[in-house]
């Protein structure tokens, strides 16, 4: 059983639900009142999970799904395949409860593109003609060519984006599709959706798109609507017409309750009650900040208890790591996306710094490492991750020095999928000096920890660059897969020198889409008084002053580095 003290002062005691099983707690627990649920869909799972009015998580389940790459750098997935793994999952989350109590449903997803055709059916965004693979993931750089030529026209929308789009937002991979796939796709096409946007759609039939998706990957203003310049500048021009009807012309802001709520078909095959609230929909990265920056922060020693929420860095750290910073007015930071307006808290100016695929590196260079597989035995010996393992295995061979000063020779630059902020270069590749000749089990170790503190440094950059531009941020509140392993959160407090706040429920981007359903149902007045209801402080890392110099130093190699591979190129480039 889990024993807490709720905010009235009452103790009250749970069931203590396993995480991963699905389990939820046994009906007829009526004092509890309202939940809400709330949907997650990351790069390789769906995740549910079942929350109270106080943020807490009652039951959680996931499902892996399924990813394509028929080619280097395509990434596809199946909008079929989701919504089944969708279903899996909320399924398993309500076991056992009273449905009437569940008020509202919320969706976040990554930032996928999904394609369907006027009848909603999906079309093929494959040169193999296979409709099941109807999404172009976030992390798909085929619209390389189509990004250059975007940006080469320096229209004003993409000063909302840090002056250069992405790759990875939607517009290249549109043009991508309509250059490449005329026939079996871009001809037939009905709906363009980002993937928070298809499923809040699939639960509702509403076909109305979130502020946060359409702002932030899309080029839509809050405040002025779409701009038809620069969709006929880059080729798009047939997206105009019929008001946008293609990509969204009803654009509400996130947490707003969709039409008359579930329909009963999406409500059967969810397993929740037809007519719950469904809320306009998140990016996934955006719930996790929901769900971490307005934590009450008082009596844990943080200079942003007495500051403004502005003062706060939320930092969601998965498949990759986004950076959210907010501020009352619009502040432009060259190289990081926005100024974006209520795309994640209503009525508060959004940057959204980033790092791509920061987990996958961690990954990439473990696995590909010669000792790798000693260290699978070893982990899977002692019944433990592997990254619990190579963190004790740092402990056991750091002697009396700090764990951090092993990298003292070996340094990483990390963009190995290109710069996203502050340098915006999706050219840029992965560095790494300082090799031996050994590949044992120490060897690993190290690299492993020198990648997590170039992750780390790549924040510091991100940070730097938002405060030059007029962000005041003085702590961290970080969210996501990575936050649970505590080598990486104390690399990120060490390295920036601020404290790193982890919330008491470590799945933050749960809550957040949860946070999303109870502002829907109308239990809570705002977004703003839901994050301060639902949030909640668990563990603070500080940073280790004492070593500061010694990262001071490793954060001008680090620089050094990325100067170094730019020279390079204009070498090779040269005559």
């Amino acid at each position: 059983m889990l024993g807490f003290a709720d905010p009235l002062g009452l103790h009250v005691v749970l069931p203590l639900i396993p995480a991963g099983g699905g389990t939820a707690m046994p009906g007829g627990d009526q004092e509890l009142g309202s939940y809400y649920v709330g949907v997650d869909v990351g790069t390789g799972s769906v995740r549910a999970a079942l929350v109270d009015q106080r943020g807490i998580l009652l039951a959680f389940a996931d499902q892996p799904i399924n990813q394509w790459e028929p080619q280097f750098n395509h990434h596809e997935q199946s909008s079929e395949d989701i919504w089944v793994a969708c279903c899996i999952v909320t399924n398993k989350v309500v076991q056992g409860i009273d449905l009437n109590q569940i008020r509202g449903l919320g969706f976040d997803a990554t930032c996928s593109l999904v394609v369907l055709d006027k009848q909603f059916h999906p079309l093929p965004v494959n040169h193999e003609g296979d409709s099941h693979r109807n999404i172009i993931m976030w992390l798909d750089h085929r619209a390389v060519n189509q990004v250059h030529r975007i940006n080469e026209t320096k229209h004003s929308v993409l000063q909302y984006v840090g002056g250069v789009m992405s790759v990875e937002m939607q517009a290249p991979k549109l043009l991508w599709l309509k250059e490449n796939l005329r026939e079996t796709c871009w001809d037939k096409a009905g709906h363009f959706f980002d993937l928070p946007d298809f499923l809040s759609w699939k639960a509702t039939g509403v076909t109305a798109r979130s502020l946060c998706s359409l702002v932030c990957k899309w080029t839509y203003s809050a405040e002025k609507g779409w701009d038809d310049s620069f969709w006929k500048m880059v080729g798009l021009e047939d997206l105009v017409a019929d008001n946008y009807s293609k990509i969204g012309n009803q654009v509400l802001p996130p947490g707003t309750c969709l039409g008359n709520g579930l329909t009963p078909e999406a409500a059967k095959d969810l397993g929740l009650p037809a007519g719950i609230a469904v809320a306009a929909s998140l990016i996934d990265a955006h719930a996790g900040g929901l769900g971490v920056i307005g934590a009450d922060v008082r009596g844990h020693g943080l200079a942003c208890e007495g500051q403004p929420v502005t003062s706060r860095l939320a930092i969601i750290c998965g498949t990759s790591s986004c950076h959210m910073g907010i501020s009352k007015n619009p502040i432009f930071v060259p190289g990081v996306w926005g100024p974006y307006f209520s795309a994640m808290v209503p009525g508060f100016w959004l940057n959204e710094g980033g790092q791509s695929v920061t987990g996958k590196l961690i990954d990439h260079m473990v696995q590909g490492h010669a000792a790798f597989p000693e260290l699978q035995a070893k982990a899977t010996a002692r019944c433990q991750s592997i990254y619990a393992y190579l963190n004790s295995h740092l402990d056991l061979i750091k002697k009396t020095q700090p764990v951090g000063f092993l990298t003292v020779d070996l340094h990483v630059w990390p963009d190995f999928h290109g710069n996203r902020s502050p340098l915006a270069d999706l050219t840029l590749k992965g560095m790494v000096t300082g090799l031996k000749l050994s590949q044992d089990l120490d060897d690993l170790a190290i690299l492993y920890l020198a990648t997590v503190q170039a992750i780390a440094f790549g924040t510091r950059l991100i940070i730097e660059a938002m405060e030059s531009a007029g962000h005041s941020i003085s702590t961290l509140f970080l969210c996501g897969g990575l936050g649970k392993n505590p080598l990486f959160v104390q690399m990120h407090a060490d390295i920036t020198g601020m404290p790193v706040v982890l919330s008491q429920e470590v799945e933050s981007v749960l809550v957040g889409a949860a946070i999303l359903g109870a502002c829907a149902s109308g239990d809570f007045a705002s977004v703003q008084e839901a994050m301060a209801r639902m949030s909640k402080v668990g563990k603070v890392v500080f940073p280790r002053r004492e070593d500061k110099r010694y990262y001071d130093k490793k954060y001008q190699v680090f620089l050094k580095l990325v100067e170094h591979q730019k020279e390079y190129a204009s070498i090779m480039k040269g005559d």
